[in-house]
């Protein structure tokens, strides 16, 4: 996902620029003033309130407006990213702004401020003003505005100074040269952002043959905590024999041996194009945990793909590879595939749930051959790949 917060003072060329962004990035267009509108008009829950407030004098509140920005963002979910233009306004609203995103597992990558100096937007208002007939295109309602804007943007911009992700754009160079510095801009954060997979799907679904093919057809690195400890193991490392001895004594091995193994899974792999995970998370703890460890890493989870199988399908592929030298110890017997499968619903199922409400979950039908499930499953991985184009 991508997400740019674009400004710039009245008569900085902004409109030209949204239409840009929105086309060149598919990127869905958040004013809030028109998303506003839009509530009032549609006399939703939220219109309502705010008409309430409206009708007896009063500013629509940020509890109101960060609330229809996020219904409007959690309704959108095949937008490649959201352009944000007359938000954040003041420096309050871009705390907001930050913790909005956080708990939508995305973050604002970029803000654009495109830069004019008063007397260049002073001209070219009241040369629109000569044309367009507004009556507040003249000279002290457009400095009132810039004074305004100026006063309330400028502690915005410094916050998002502060953070590293802040680009000024000259305004008063050509239009076409703007937009190439603009594009310049985003492409380069573009450049910066992972691919990031979580694999879901039942013991038997095909999660692990599909996985690792994933990876090598993306270049991705393949994550599967399971592989993970049981390389630690086979090498005799310290991480390996606490594993070890867990699985001895029959015990699960605790979150903090895996998040360290995922940690330097990462840092080893710093310049991949992307991860594919597959065994992690298993549970809403973990789903945290994955959520807090790729945060940390400046990245999010760009796709989640169920792999949906039917029960008795899993139940007859977990009891034939229990036939084979592909065992697994859940694999030996029906109660252990029963209580696997039943682990699985009771335990992963909803860490899938909880992703719906903040991602779009592709489900796949992982029951026919593994071509047409790969093939499946590609044609999901590269509509991502588009988007991050």
């Amino acid at each position: 996902m991508l997400n740019i917060a674009l400004f710039g003072p009245p008569g900085a060329g902004k409109g030209t620029q949204s239409e840009f962004l929105i086309k060149k990035y598919n990127l869905f267009y958040i004013s809030t003033g028109d998303i506003l509108r839009k509530e009032l008009a549609e006399e939703t829950k939220l219109g309502l309130e705010a008409k309430t407030i409206i009708a007896r004098g009063g500013l629509v509140s940020d509890e109101i407006i960060v609330q229809i920005i996020e219904k409007t963002i959690k309704n959108n979910p095949d937008a490649n990213g959201f352009l944000f233009d007359g938000f954040p306004r003041t420096f309050v609203q871009a705390y907001i702004l930050e913790g909005l995103m956080i708990k939508l597992n995305t973050k604002l990558d970029l803000l654009i401020s495109i830069e004019v100096p008063e007397e260049e937007s002073v001209k070219r208002l009241l040369l629109r003003g000569e044309t367009s007939g507004r009556l507040d295109d003249n000279d002290e309602v457009i400095r009132n505005r810039l004074r305004e804007y100026d006063e309330k943007t400028k502690p915005v911009l410094d916050f998002y100074r502060e953070k590293g992700n802040y680009k000024a754009i000259d305004g008063v160079q050509e239009i076409k040269k703007v937009t190439t510095e603009i594009s310049i801009a985003v492409n380069k954060e573009v450049e910066k952002k992972q691919l990031n997979i979580v694999l879901f799907g039942s013991p038997g679904s095909g999660r692990g043959s599909l996985g690792r093919a994933i990876a090598e057809k993306y270049n991705l690195e393949f994550v599967s905590t399971g592989d993970m400890l049981d390389e630690e193991i086979s090498k005799g490392t310290e991480l390996g024999k606490q594993v070890k001895e867990k699985y001895d004594n029959g015990q699960l091995v605790s979150d903090e041996i895996v998040i360290q193994l995922i940690e330097r899974k990462m840092k080893q792999s710093n310049n991949a194009k992307g991860f594919i995970f597959k065994g992690y998370p298993r549970t809403l703890v973990q789903s945290y945990i994955l959520d807090g460890i790729l945060m940390k890493h400046d990245a999010i989870i760009n796709k989640i793909i169920e792999l949906d199988v039917e029960t008795l399908e899993l139940v007859r592929r977990l009891d034939n590879r229990s036939k084979t030298d592909q065992c697994m110890p859940y694999d030996s017997s029906t109660a252990k595939i029963v209580q696997r499968l039943e682990d699985h619903t009771n335990k992963t199922i909803p860490v899938i749930e909880k992703y719906k409400e903040i991602h779009d979950v592709a489900v796949v039908n992982g029951t026919d051959c593994f071509e047409d499930v790969m093939g499946r499953v590609s044609a999901e991985i590269e509509s991502s790949f588009r988007a991050l184009d």
